[in-house]
């Protein structure tokens, strides 16, 4: 990437640039998932995570009165195996298929190309404006979504709150810097006081413009959103901006647009978006909690039967990666966002 000039961004809008510029971006040009790619994500892991989320995909349709028609909307398939594994389950479950029109919504061309060379194409509508969804009940799963989704960060010095610029010189040469930010204008602007006891905050305007979009939807439609996403339920904000690269962090600031780009969800900040909402509830755990309470142990017992002890070991040591809570298993969480009336708490 050669500029004429320097370049002066807000934070999200270098990390937009880093990752979904239509030349650079890295998210627009590479599959980055699993063992040749940057990262691995759940479903990449074991199969078994699919697994119950098709379970559990089933029992909140049943929640809803098992609708004739309705939409499942992935949000961000990634290499769409997660996709893959919900299908082969689906399909085992005749009256829930032919109910289901199953919907991808998908920013990269690149892992839409993916996605469609391992799905079957006939059965899956790509979407990339989620406001043109037909008005049915839709459930709307996102698996490591909101992560994704470029964030704002703000600190307080001195009573006086600042943004975080990204100054960039070339694709190798970029430092950070600090402008003046008037908090107040902002917190009119996103009807939320964002700084109350805080002294440094990340924020993301697209990720909470998805949260209420697909909130909305829910409200006016019935249906459910679950998110599964690395994050925090502490009221104060942190910095937990990092850059993953070869399964490593990586310096977001060097070789830009050649590493992903991420962040920790704030649980609490998004509990408080759906309160003000309103007619709706959430509820929360963590991914060990989740996939326990859905027989993920059960289901590698019976799997595991019969097979040699390599691919016996292989399944358990999958498994803890995704239960344990040194790995996997505290650290990500589990939150289902549906309608007031709707008392379902499976899993949770």
């Amino acid at each position: 990437m050669k500029l004429k000039k320097s370049l002066r961004l807000p934070l999200d809008e270098f990390i937009n640039l880093s990752l979904y510029d239509k030349k650079i971006g890295y998210y627009m040009k590479k599959n980055p998932f699993g063992k040749k790619g940057d990262f691995i994500t759940s479903p990449n892991i074991s199969r078994l995570f699919s697994e119950m989320i098709a379970i559990w995909t089933i029992n909140f349709w049943e929640s809803l009165g098992s609708p004739k028609r309705f939409n499942l909307i992935e949000l961000g398939a990634g290499n769409g195996e997660m996709m893959k594994i919900l299908i082969e389950s689906f399909k085992k479950f005749p009256i829930f298929f032919n109910s289901c029109q199953i919907i991808i919504y998908e920013k990269s061309p690149h892992l839409i190309k993916e996605q469609k060379n391992k799905l079957d194409k006939k059965k899956i509508i790509w979407v990339t404006n989620i406001n043109k969804l037909k008005k049915i009940p839709s459930i709307f799963i996102a698996n490591e979504f909101f992560d994704s989704i470029a964030i704002k960060q703000f600190y307080k010095k001195q009573n006086i709150w600042f943004e975080k610029y990204v100054d960039i010189k070339n694709r190798n040469e970029a430092f950070f810097l600090d402008k003046k930010f008037d908090m107040k204008k902002f917190e009119k602007k996103i009807n939320y006081n964002l700084s109350k006891n805080q002294n440094f905050i990340e924020y993301s305007l697209l990720g909470t413009d998805y949260l209420r979009k697909v909130s909305n939807i829910i409200k006016k439609n019935n249906g459910g959103l679950l998110i599964i996403d690395y994050g925090y339920l502490e009221k104060k904000m942190k910095n937990t901006l990092q850059s993953i690269r070869n399964h490593n962090y990586s310096n977001i600031l060097r070789d830009i647009g050649e590493s992903d780009i991420t962040h920790n969800i704030n649980f609490y900040l998004f509990k408080r978006l759906i309160k003000q909402l309103g007619g709706l509830q959430n509820i929360l755990t963590t991914q060990g909690e989740f996939l326990t309470k859905m027989g993920i142990q059960e289901r590698a017992e019976i799997i595991s039967k019969n097979q040699n002890f390599t691919k016996k070991a292989d399944i358990y040591f999958r498994l803890r990666r995704l239960i344990d809570n040194n790995q996997m298993g505290h650290l990500f969480k589990v939150m289902l966002i549906k309608k007031e009336k709707n008392d379902f708490k499976l899993g949770f």
